[in-house]
């Protein structure tokens, strides 16, 4: 988000486009070339066109280092002194790794393409010929196409009613509403043509939630602010026609300010697989150069004296040895995998598909599946170690009922609403008492209590069919609402200046004389009226930890009131009666605070406190939110896979723990420690200790951190019980590594900044791999800054589901998320980087063994074209389906044994020891198939009495033992068996011997006689049965030692995979009859 501070220089004049062309409002692009600051309105949403695509994409690809060592690559193999291999070698594999990286690009910059879109004016334009400073008429389904300030439309009070769906992703209509003075002046075209209004505004930024201004019109200076705004990319709905005065146009629009990178979330295994290439990089150098000097030694020993190895080149050894090493880059550069990160893209988009097609993560109510919404982060979601949760509407349904009340210490309990014509009939209520004292109309405090929830609120109501129908920001002000609306106290219609409401059947107008917005920091709202009877009271509403601190020493009842709601949502009502001549005084301060350019929020917060002192209390509102289906299940599963979850929620500390103990969060056999409680018994007997702890933490460098997680530190909690610690947000930033300790945490009255920084500071001492799961706006903080953000489609808009990795309808699939598609993702990957590392080593380092028979002179084993389409063709379909489709279990057993899911956290399934695993087996492999086949061919006799021993034989069977090997270790190393898979590997082995015995043939030849030098050697070597003896032993030695290694592992030291994997058979059974 930008932070630079705003700067009051933006100045828009209507109906005048020749103002904003004036020197001033010209900036300086290069040496003394200027153009205006004002955008234009015609923009690209398209990266690439036809002229740029190729070289633009090209660029970007070979910002990649694999992609420059290629390239490198390739230049080498054109220095004839250099290379033993052709150049097509790497150029083939390297075109075809762009080329479907350019298509993946493309396809994605298409969907990016928009058409120009036509707005409707006085005259009619395209969009891209309007400018800042144009008076616009927009009519109903309209798209805005510029950030607009509304001037007029032609519903009641100028108000206009939007859908924001394309800019913050929620479909709930939200009103806009113009000023008083342009409504009312401002309605007809030659009205319209004759404004010349001036507005004085901050650069434009990326904030959605804010707008400051000022409009100069007719020697008055008005106020703005993002209520008077329609911001482009939102649509015109339930209103025939408005006007507006174009403010930001195209670049400068708050939706493209938003169109920006985000950030680059990036997992561990990828850090660990960039490491582990790099670790390739310097292997590759390292045996190179060995080789090359083992040529230099060669060449002086033996290569200078044998006449029949003159090439009439002079070069001496060093030359020749310099010349090798580079030689031997080329030829073991397959250790380097070209395709590994084209393959990893392939087999994260398929994991984020079948996320996507889910059915058991479908929510039939609202038609909403879930939705991966990145393709990178999916094998992390395997590696979960803590999950921070929003409350509302994350683990409750965020459908408010109102429950109870309590009106002066009395508190009521959730009647007959047939008195009422105007009630809702589907609010529950059960307090007979109380709606008899309503009626009676004696409670006159009870009376004030209603006549505020109907009064204190933004809600806005429309008329269907006859009926009321409510229309609020949260579910909240719906619900209290609906409550004062019950009990005869019905809000009816708003204007920009005044509020109608029906007091127990009697209308009354009351005149609004400010409204004091909610916000997460003040946590309170306010409005100023003015009663027909010409008294002045403030009204307020809001948290017990504000409204207290500002009650009058007068106030009774404040302890009681308390003590009677204590484990709801709650929120307490209080009024001031203002004088005139207070009111005027402050309304003047206010005026000032409105019309302030810099830093307008906090001088208008200073002027809120003024006046929301000494106030009365009334009573408190108590809400109940239930929570969703599945909540306790999913808590206690995810609990036994050794997942710590902490809830960070604005409530109070009884609600929180209420809901703790509903959701199974907190159980009974945890240990429960309040964060005050531990605060002072630390301080007394330990406070020593912990200021140790607490300083190191702070003062201590990232390795030092690392270095201490070798060494544990002493426990704060002793024992071996479970211990769950209740918080508030301030306190736990000191006590992060206490609360690691405990099995669930609960944080209470948090702002959407400090939820943020606890994932932070978890993230930042402990390592852990974090995952934040909320629904609201106030969570969007948090789950930007967890490794993995998922957004839950709640009553509270999109804008956490817009801002998040992975979203769903309801929080019962975060287990299947975790341990079904997270688990299965982990698997994969790390099966597929092993084998894949594993094949390529054992494919190259062939050719190391081969440099001691021919004098480190960089020669290769292969023919060429087998050394083309050995990764590309042969070798590259059985291990992506298993990347794609493999799972030791099934989704039932996964989520029945929450233990499976253990060794993602622990990482022990792809680290450096597995990394060095594959490299010796590769090693071994390499050894096997050199070796065997060398020995068979020292003395050999085919069927016709000649000697099958010439080298391209020798290539035949070491590349087909290869084959064959790879393909079969693949078989041993998968769980989970289709037809697709059988048909990969003996479709690989297939179109080897395809493509072996094409190349190989006289035909081809003949027509490239220099390309395809390989004439008949594959019909020859593999007509003789001694060959393919040969291949049979060198398989079966390869493959041996692993089968041993497995049944050994598989018996002796099972996994809880192999532990679990036998009981399918029997689980399917036992579900089969339970099913009849």
């Amino acid at each position: 988000m930008e932070t630079r501070p705003p700067v009051v220089g933006w100045k828009v004049k209507a109906n005048d486009r020749a103002y904003h062309q004036l020197p001033e409002f010209k900036k300086k692009i290069f040496l003394c070339i200027k153009k205006s600051r004002y955008s234009g309105n015609a923009i690209k949403t398209y990266k690439y066109n036809a002229l740029t695509f190729l070289p633009l994409n090209l660029y970007e690809q070979f910002k990649r280092v694999a992609n420059i060592y290629f390239l490198v690559l390739l230049i080498l193999q054109s220095i004839p002194e250099i290379t033993t291999l052709p150049w097509y070698t790497t150029l083939i594999p390297l075109v075809i790794v762009l080329g479907i990286t350019a298509i993946k690009d493309l396809v994605d910059d298409l969907v990016g393409l928009q058409l120009v879109q036509y707005s409707v004016q006085f005259q009619d334009s395209k969009w891209r010929n309007i400018q800042v400073g144009d008076v616009v008429r927009l009519k109903k389904n309209d798209f805005i196409p510029a950030d607009i300030l509304l001037l007029s439309s032609s519903n009641p009070n100028s108000l206009c009613y939007v859908e924001t769906a394309e800019l913050d992703g929620e479909t709930n209509l939200k009103f806009k509403m113009g000023l008083r003075v342009t409504d009312e002046r401002l309605q007809e075209e030659q009205e319209l043509a004759e404004f010349n209004g001036k507005n004085h505004r901050c650069e434009p930024n990326n904030r959605l939630d804010k707008f400051t201004g000022t409009m100069q019109w007719a020697g008055e200076r008005y106020p703005l602010e993002l209520d008077n705004m329609l911001l482009r990319g939102c649509k015109v709905r339930n209103t025939d026609v408005c006007h507006g005065l174009v403010i930001f146009a195209g670049a400068d629009t708050k939706i493209m300010r938003n169109g920006g990178k985000t950030r680059f979330k990036r997992t561990k295994i990828d850090e660990l697989m960039n490491y582990m290439v790099y670790t390739i990089f310097v292997l590759l150098i390292l045996v190179a150069a060995g080789l090359a000097i083992g040529h230099t030694y060669w060449y002086q020993d033996i290569g200078s004296r044998a006449w029949y190895l003159y090439d009439g080149k002079h070069q001496d050894a060093g030359y020749r040895g310099f010349l090798s090493f580079w030689g031997y880059i080329i030829v073991l550069n397959t250790m380097v995998p070209i395709s590994l990160y084209v393959s990893v893209e392939v087999i994260r988009l398929g994991q984020s598909k079948f996320i996507n097609w889910d059915l058991q993560m479908y929510y039939h109510e609202k038609d909403t599946p879930a939705k991966a919404r990145t393709t990178t982060l999916n094998e992390q979601l395997g590696q979960i170690q803590y999950i921070f949760s929003d409350k509302t509407g994350t683990l409750t349904q965020n459908i408010m009922q109102f429950k109870k009340c309590t009106i002066n210490k009395t508190p009521n309990y959730p009647v007959d609403w047939s008195w009422n014509r105007l009630a809702d009939k589907k609010f529950d209520f059960v307090d007979h008492l109380l709606v008899a004292n309503i009626k009676s109309k004696k409670d006159k405090d009870a009376l004030e209590f209603f006549k505020l929830l109907s009064l204190c609120h933004t809600v806005m109501v429309e008329s269907n069919d006859g009926e009321l129908v409510y229309q609020a920001a949260s579910p909240d002000e719906g619900a209290l609402v609906t409550a004062a609306r019950n009990f005869g106290f019905v809000f009816l219609s708003r204007t920009q200046d005044t509020i109608t409401i029906s007091e127990m059947g009697r209308e009354a107008t009351y005149e609004m004389l400010a409204l004091l917005d909610f916000n997460s920091d003040r946590k309170r709202m306010s409005i100023v009226l003015k009663f027909p009877d010409g008294r002045i009271r403030l009204y307020c509403k809001g948290a017990d930890t504000v409204i207290y601190e500002r009650l009058s020493p007068n106030t009774r009842h404040k302890d009681a009131t308390q003590r009677a709601l204590d484990t709801l949502r709650t929120l307490c009502l209080c009024y001031k009666d203002i004088s005139a001549s207070e009111y005027e005084s402050w309304s003047r301060k206010h005026k000032d605070a409105q019309l302030t350019m810099v830093d307008r929020d906090a001088a208008l917060d200073r002027v809120y406190e003024e006046i929301e002192t000494n106030l009365m209390l009334i009573g408190a509102t108590a809400i109940e939110d239930k929570l969703q289906d599945g909540v306790p299940e999913t808590i206690a599963k995810l609990a036994k896979a050794d997942i710590r979850i902490w809830v960070l929620t604005g409530d109070k500390k009884e609600t929180a723990e209420n809901i703790g103990y509903s959701c199974s969060l907190l159980t009974d056999d945890m240990q429960v420690h309040y964060g005050e409680d531990v605060k002072l018994e630390l301080e007394c007997f330990c406070s020593e200790k912990l200021r140790i702890r607490q300083a190191d933490r702070r003062n201590s460098a990232p390795q030092t951190i690392r270095a201490r997680k070798k060494k544990p530190a002493e426990p704060f909690f002793p024992g071996s019980g479970k211990n769950a610690l209740i918080i508030t947000g301030g306190w736990l930033i000191d006590f992060v590594d206490m609360a690691c300790e405990c099995e669930a945490v609960i944080c209470c009255r948090v702002t959407p900044k400090q939820k943020a920084n606890v994932v932070s500071l978890v993230k930042k001492y402990k390592k852990a791999v974090t995952l934040s799961i909320g629904d609201g706006a106030n969570d969007v903080n948090m789950i930007k800054t967890a490794d993995i953000g998922v957004g839950i489609s709640g009553q509270e808009g999109m804008q956490a589901v817009m801002s998040s990795d992975f979203a769903f309808a309801q929080f019962r699939y975060l287990q299947r998320l975790l341990l079904v598609h997270g688990r299965w993702s982990y698997i994969r990957m790390c099966k597929f980087l092993r084998y894949f590392f594993f094949k390529n080593f054992a494919f190259t380092l062939v050719h190391f063994w081969y440099s001691f028979f021919n004098g480190y002179s960089a020669q290769t084993v292969y023919e060429d074209w087998f050394i083309t389409l050995y990764n590309l063709a042969y070798s590259s379909l059985p291990v992506l389906l298993v990347g794609l489709l493999d799972q030791d279990v099934n989704d039932r057993l996964s989520l029945k044994f929450p233990k499976l899911y253990l060794p993602g956290q622990q990482e022990t399934m792809f680290n450096y020891k597995n990394f060095f695993i594959s490299l010796f087996h590769g090693i071994f492999v390499s050894l096997i198939i050199f070796f065997i086949p060398y020995g068979a061919f020292l003395q050999t006799m085919g069927q016709d009495g000649e000697a099958p021993s010439d080298l391209q034989s020798f290539a035949v069977v070491t590349a087909s033992s290869l084959i064959f090997t790879v393909n079969l270790q693949i078989s041993l190393d998968t769980s989970y068996w289709t037809f697709v898979n059988c048909f990969a590997v003996l479709g690989s082995i297939a179109i080897y011997f395809g493509i072996m015995f094409d190349i190989h043939s006289a035909g081809i030849h003949v027509i490239f006689p220099s390309i395809f030098t390989f004439t008949g050697a594959a019909p020859n070597a593999l007509r003789q049965p001694y060959l393919w003896l040969t291949i049979i032993l060198t398989v079966g030695m390869s493959l041996l030692p692993v089968i041993c290694i497995q049944f050994l592992y598989k018996t002796i030291w099972p996994s809880v995979g192999d532990k679990v994997r036998p009981t399918t058979s029997t689980f399917s059974l036992v579900e089969s009859f339970s099913a009849l």
